[in-house]
This record gives C-alpha cells, sequence and structure tokens, in this order.
C-alpha cells in the first residue's frame, strides 16, 4: 500500500500542483482570470517542505518529473490525447515548479552551511582562547616559583599547549582538504608510526595512560599526504586519551587485511559507546565522557581525510571495555624492480 501524503505534501505538493494545472489549462480554455504566480509560490513552499524532510535536490526534480509521466500514462489509458497546447502549459508549468523548488531547496542548504561554519568558527576562537588562557595562568604560577614544573600545574601548562597544537594541526587539515591540496608521496608505515606514537606517548603520560604501539611489517607502505593522514591518526588517538580513565591503555597498532589493504587501529579503554549517543563523527555531536573539551571535530576531520585518500574510518564497539577506531586504506602497490641496461633503467 503507498504511503499516505503528509499534510506538508497535500498543502504544498504534487496534490495541489495538479489543482493549480487543472485551473490554469481551465483558463486558457475559458478566458477565466488565473493567478500567474501560485504554481512557483506554491513549489518555493513544496521545495522548502522537502529540504526539510531530508531531501536532495535530484529527488526534488525527480519529484516533479514523475508528475510528467504520470499524467501521460494517465491520458493513454483514458483514451485521451493531449493537444500541443496542453502539453506546452504542462511543460511550461513543470518548467517553473522545478526552478522555483530547486532555488529555494538551494537558498535554505547554503544559508544552513553558512550557519554551520560561522558556528564552527566561533567554537574555534572560544576553544583557541579557553586554551590559551588556561596556558597563560598555568604559566605565570610556573613563573612565580611556587610551584614545580614536573607538578599539576606543569601538566596542565602541557595539556593547554598539545590541545592548541591539535586544534592548529586539525584546522590546518580542514583547510586544505577544502582547497583540495594534497602532496601524495610513498609513505613506510611503520616508521611512520613509530613517529607519531613518540609524540603521543607525552600526550598519554600527562594523562596517566600507557600508549602501546604494534607497527607492523616494515615492508608495508601506502600513498598518502603524510600530513593529513597523520592528523587523522593523530586526533583519533587523542579521541582515545580523552576517553580512557587514567591507568589504562591505549594500543596503536597496524595490521593487513588479505594482503591488500592496511588497517590501522586505535583501541580505548572508553567503556564502550552508549547506545543513547548518535553519529560520533558528526561534528559538535554528543561526547562519551564528562570531558567536554575539543570541538568534537577531531573524528570528523580524521574522516574526511582518510576518505580524501580512498579509504574509511570503521567502528568496533566493545560494551563495558572500550572501541576500536580503525583506519581503512589501500596498501601502495609493490614497486616492480627494473633490470639493469633495460630502456626503463636508462630513462
Amino acid at each position: 500500500m503507498a504511503a499516505r501524503a503528509s499534510p506538508e505534501e497535500l498543502e504544498n505538493g504534487v496534490p495541489l500542483f495538479l489543482t493549480q494545472l487543472s485551473e490554469k489549462l481551465r483558463s486558457e480554455s475559458t478566458g477565466a482570470a488565473h493567478s500567474s504566480g501560485a504554481i512557483g509560490a506554491t513549489a518555493t513552499r513544496h521545495g522548502r517542505d522537502l529540504m526539510a524532510l531530508g531531501f536532495t535536490v535530484s529527488q526534488v526534480v525527480h519529484d516533479y518529473g514523475d508528475i510528467c509521466q504520470a499524467i501521460t500514462e494517465l491520458a493513454i489509458e483514458q483514451d485521451a490525447p493531449i493537444t500541443t497546447d496542453e502539453f506546452k502549459t504542462l511543460n511550461g508549468c513543470l518548467d517553473t515548479a522545478i526552478a522555483e523548488a530547486v532555488t529555494e531547496h538551494a537558498r535554505i542548504t547554503a544559508a544552513a552551511r553558512a550557519n554551520e561554519e560561522l558556528e564552527r568558527s566561533g567554537h574555534v576562537a572560544h576553544e583557541t582562547r579557553d586554551l590559551f588562557n588556561t596556558a597563560i595562568l598555568a604559566y605565570e604560577a610556573l613563573k612565580r616559583g611556587t610551584v614545580a614544573i614536573n607538578g599539576s600545574t606543569g601538566a596542565v601548562l602541557g595539556r593547554s599547549l598539545m590541545g592548541l597544537r591539535d586544534l592548529v594541526d586539525s584546522t590546518l587539515s580542514e583547510i586544505r582538504m577544502a582547497a583540495h591540496q594534497q602532496r601524495r608521496e610513498r609513505v613506510p608505515v611503520a616508521p611512520f608510526l613509530t613517529d607519531i606514537a613518540a609524540a603521543g606517548r607525552l600526550h598519554a603520560e600527562s594523562r596517566q595512560l600507557q600508549l602501546v604501539i604494534e607497527p607492523g611489517d616494515s615492508a608495508w607502505t601506502v600513498t598518502a599526504d603524510p600530513q593529513l593522514l597523520a592528523s587523522a591518526v593523530t586526533n583519533l588517538l587523542n579521541n582515545a586519551f580523552k576517553f580512557t580513565a587514567a591507568g589504562g591503555h591505549v594500543v596503536l597498532r597496524a595490521r593487513v587485511n588479505e594482503g591488500e589493504r592496511l588497517l590501522i587501529d586505535v583501541e580505548d579503554e572508553c567503556g564502550g559507546i552508549p547506545a543513547s549517543v548518535g553519529d560520533p563523527f558528526q561534528p559538535f555531536g554528543e561526547r562519551r565522557g564528562g570531558d567536554r573539551s575539543g570541538l568534537g571535530l577531531g573524528l570528523s576531520i580524521a574522516r574526511k581525510a582518510v576518505r580524501a585518500h580512498g579509504g574509511d574510518i570503521h567502528i568496533r564497539n566493545v560494551p563495558g571495555k572500550g572501541c576500536v577506531f580503525t583506519i581503512d586504506l589501500p596498501l601502495a602497490r609493490a614497486e616492480v624492480p627494473v633490470a639493469p641496461g633495460t630502456a626503463e633503467s636508462r630513462r
């Protein structure tokens, strides 16, 4: 059974369009007065309604395209041929409706995107200010000499500086992805992860955590932009550090899947993701624990960076223990050695 039309659909959608089309055709044959802007105004509201329901632009166009096909098929079934003038009127009305609906859909989409960018900029500025102020306060306390650098105040300063560093790295990565600026090269996986782990251990130690690294086979390589990929891995590590309680472990592990895909796991002890939490990759989304620091952008940026390399990030939830975020990337093809003396070797 077909789904019943929603109140919005009945008020501004296809049924109303058909009524207005009938009035338009009747006015052309009888000379009766007719509002020329009625269809456009209705289509504008219809485009707004479809946008609110999550329809894409192509679905909006398809919605009206179905009308033409349905009318044509009905005319054939009823043996009621459509005259040239009637068909011209139908096409004109459809053209107006599609144009107005798509225009309104695009306007709302653009406005929503602008609001999102404004919100993001505001959050970045707010987070930068908080981290910067905390770092200054900790520095002033250390400068007075009343507390030791290796104590709690020094740890606060370290966390603030690392937070600023991560915020800058994430922002730069997002800017580069938006500008489609990537510098691909062959990246050996083991030393790449070892370098990331060296900085990660400092972060882990500041939170009284242990970082375990399993870098994998020294022969594994990927073709990637090292900065963007490092940003993705670092964001996953920072997310793991944030939600793992003091005394816990975080594991950074590289492995391969059937010799074709590189899998980089970041395994934490966060206790698992509650069912009430929505998409963890949604910017500014609900976080998992009491630590509300950060913008909620790290996972979103990490996934964008990985997808820019032809891969993706998967999550395996282990309720009561933690979760594993896995970066899935294609391995680089093995370089074929060129025999000495061949034409290729002399180029």
